[in-house]
């Protein structure tokens, strides 16, 4: 699954302790607390671990759920999910294919053509936009 290995201590040194908590320790930012929330800018979505590319904002809706939200990846294995059975709930964690970051869950309850929700926290991403010419 994760062709980008890093031990608990390296990947703690290299990121801030928020990102670290939130990817590497399974934690949830608050809702409606996270830059890309309503953020719709063109560009694409990053793994803020390992630069993976995970989401277009083509792909990006407003689900009012207080976390940004997408109906599907960028990549059809950009990332995989495993059970999460945390909180007393049994959801679908989402984690990036590359470098096995936690980066949120993934619902039932999105738009079409998928019909999914992926429900992301800000910090497990970085955007860049589209240049001038729309790449």
């Amino acid at each position: 699954m994760s062709s980008n290995k890093k031990t608990k201590e390296e990947w703690k040194e290299i990121l801030p302790d928020d990102v670290y908590h939130i990817t590497r320790e399974a934690g949830t930012e608050a809702p409606y607390s996270g830059k890309y929330n309503e953020h719709f800018e063109e560009g694409n979505y990053y793994c803020s671990n390992c630069h993976t590319l995970l989401f277009t904002h083509q792909t990006k809706f407003d689900s009012h759920c207080g976390w940004p939200a997408f109906f599907e990846e960028a990549e059809p294995d950009a990332t995989y999910r495993v059970v999460d059975t945390s909180h007393g709930r049994v959801r679908d964690e989402v984690r990036c294919s590359n470098c096995d970051a936690h980066l949120g869950h993934v619902f039932p309850d999105g738009p079409p053509p998928t019909y999914e929700r992926y429900c992301i926290n800000s910090l497990a991403m970085t955007f860049e936009p589209n240049d001038e010419k729309g790449k």
